[in-house]
């Protein structure tokens, strides 16, 4: 590290916040940046042809002269920047993206269902509502907290790749690299797989009645909401070159819109079979036959073998510590591994006495995600298949040599991967919160937006593109190997401190890793509630490489100007940008009894309590 940390300045870097909404246009390395303000005509400028008026020029000294009267509060009902509040209850509470999902989940928990219930309703109901991101065609990770005993169980439902799809194979058929969608980017889904052992351990409804919420929107239909009608329409070229996917997904040929009511009740079929027997029917019955059926139509090697051998595997969560909380995330395949790296490095840094609004707290966190994914892109496996060195990764003396490499004042644009200590057994972790305190921190996908664009012959269940992530250049860790499991980027995580139990999840591919080290700097350095910490603004970076980063308006100019100083190219997005990622959070006090609920406002969904039984049994009249 290259300079000394300053220290006391958080109040100065918390004065310019949301209150004034003050917008930086026109950044890059070139020119000076140019400050927006709210009043027409106001322009800052390092441009000798924009004057200011003096009326303009006194509303300026107003406002900062007012800011630090107004500083940014995270916990202050009084002056506060989350725009909800958290939902709070004695019984359980299910967040997700889709308020009917959610809505459902917390029906199931009325009925006296467990945690896993729960969760297992909401997700298969996800599947209807949210077709173009989840689904039974897609894989699951989770991870379950254990109020009586504080022990963490996590289930890794990642499908693996046809036995018969290798990379001579594909480079036969003239591919020189994995296809991002089509036939040959499918695996076999885990999702079921995963659903059916986490009832078996957990659940306490019958298997058959979680299924009832999913089944009756995908026959009845519902209306459409706002951010999925928008993924839909942005999925709408990949769905047209499926026949299927045209007739199931589309309407006359349209992605339906806003307040649409959509059914599909070829999926509700599907989900009907899995109610009655179990995960047979999709491994080893009808519905396996019929997608190794439609696999087969289409020109690829998948067999009912791939799915009747396979099984979803229990794993140990992997963790750290940060600031006195025990952070925790899911061992590879997934990418959890990167957020642990990123919170170490963070860890060195004096983050809380810079404030949130620092250009260098932010400069550290950038340059913590390109240390981190350059060692996730070099090392991430299956290690069942590859040598993952997880424990040394997240280890705090490796963290401390790739912190050293960051210089305060210079963004490194491109870094390369670390050495970090090899060790062996390296396996690891996935969130609902029922009224007992257990919780649930569930994750589930079909990669892609539409996953590969293929549907399923007589089923309506669209196909995971997830072998996408396979490699085929030998020597890789994710190179493509028959029933290996490639690359994963969803990962669900969980965090604790004393009486403290919050499981929480953001989406968004590789935006997952940096926005969970985001949130849990937001709780632990800045003290914002869960709410608070999933909608305040984020930075992101979807590929790899570059000194470019998205990053939300809504931080100040002062601090972005700083970023861009230090050779950050910053790409602007709006308040609450779809690429920083939709999330849910649940937080169980054990000392009180209490849970609380949080949902971004990045995606349609909200945190449903469950409803009390204030009527009581037989109160109805006739």
């Amino acid at each position: 590290m290259r300079r000394k940390h300053g220290k006391g300045r958080r109040a100065e870097e918390r004065a310019l916040g949301y209150k004034f909404r003050m917008t930086l246009k026109g950044i890059s390395l070139r020119r000076p940046p140019v400050i927006i303000f709210p009043f027409p005509n106001l322009t800052l400028s390092r441009d000798p042809m924009r004057q200011l008026t003096l009326l303009q020029s006194l509303l300026m000294a107003i406002i900062v002269m007012a800011m630090p009267l107004h500083a940014q509060n995270y916990t202050s009902h009084l002056d506060r920047s989350q725009a909800r509040s958290m939902v709070i209850t004695q019984l359980g509470i299910v967040a997700t993206s889709q308020t009917l999902a959610a809505q459902a989940g917390a029906q199931v928990l009325a009925r006296g269902g467990s945690a896993v219930d729960a969760a297992i309703a909401a997700d298969a109901a996800m599947g209807v509502v949210e077709p173009m991101n989840s689904g039974i065609g897609g894989d699951l990770f989770a991870i379950r907290y254990d109020a009586k005993t504080g022990k963490l169980t996590g289930i890794n439902a990642s499908g693996w790749a046809p036995e018969k799809l290798t990379p001579d194979l594909l480079r036969k058929k003239g591919f020189t690299q994995m296809p991002q969608s089509g036939v040959f980017s499918i695996t076999v889904p885990g999702c079921v797989d995963g659903w059916a052992k986490l009832h078996q351990k957990f659940g306490r409804l019958p298997w058959a009645e979680l299924f009832a919420p999913a089944i009756y929107f995908a026959q009845h239909g519902f209306p459409v909401t706002e951010f999925i009608d928008a993924y839909w329409r942005g999925g709408q070229s990949l769905l047209e070159k499926d026949a299927n996917a045209r007739r199931v997904f589309l309407i006359n040929g349209e992605a339906p819109k806003v307040g649409e009511v959509f059914r599909n009740p070829e999926y509700a079929r599907a989900l009907e079979l899995i109610a009655k027997q179990g995960e047979d029917a999709f491994y080893r019955g009808p519905i396996g036959k019929a997608i190794v059926k439609t696999v087969d139509r289409l020109g690829g090697v998948m067999s009912l073998s791939d799915f009747s051998r396979y099984q979803a595997e229990w794993v140990d969560p992997i963790s750290t510590t940060y600031r006195g909380w025990k952070v925790y995330e899911l061992p590879p395949n997934g990418q959890g591994m990167a957020a642990l790296e990123m919170l170490n490095i963070f860890e060195k840094y004096p983050l809380p006495d810079w404030g949130f609004f620092s250009a260098d707290a932010l400069h550290v966190k950038m340059e913590a995600q390109r240390l981190a994914y350059a060692d996730l892109r070099r090392y991430l496996g299956d290690p069942r298949f590859a040598r993952v060195p997880v424990s040394g990764i997240i280890s705090k003396e490796y963290a401390a040599k790739r912190a050293a490499t960051i210089d305060m004042d210079h963004a490194h644009c491109d870094v390369a991967p670390g050495n970090p200590p090899h060790s062996a057994n390296d396996t690891i972790y996935l969130s609902v919160v029922d009224k007992d305190g257990n919780i649930v921190s569930l994750i589930q996908s079909l990669s892609g937006g539409f996953g590969s664009g293929v549907v399923a012959d007589d089923y309506g269940i669209l196909l995971q593109n997830r072998g996408g992530l396979f490699v085929l250049q030998p020597g890789q860790p994710d190179v493509l190997a028959p029933h290996k499991r490639p690359f994963h980027t969803i990962i669900p995580a969980f965090m604790e401190k004393g009486d403290l139990h919050i499981g929480f999840g953001i989406m968004g591919g590789y935006n997952q890793p940096q926005a969970h080290a985001q949130f849990v700097s937001d709780v632990v350095d800045y003290g914002m509630n869960i709410q608070a910490a999933l909608e305040a603004p984020r930075f992101t970076k979807l590929d790899w490489g570059g000194c470019d980063f998205m990053i939300e308006d809504r931080f100040p100019p002062n601090v972005l100007q700083g970023l861009v100083q230090k050779g950050h190219v910053l790409i602007m997005r709006g308040d609450y940008a779809s690429p920083m990622g939709g999330g849910q959070a649940v937080l169980h006090n054990s000392a009180t009894g209490v849970n609380y609920g949080a949902s971004s406002p990045r995606k349609d969904g909200a945190a449903i309590p469950e409803p009390a039984p204030y009527f009581g049994p037989g109160t109805g009249k006739n």
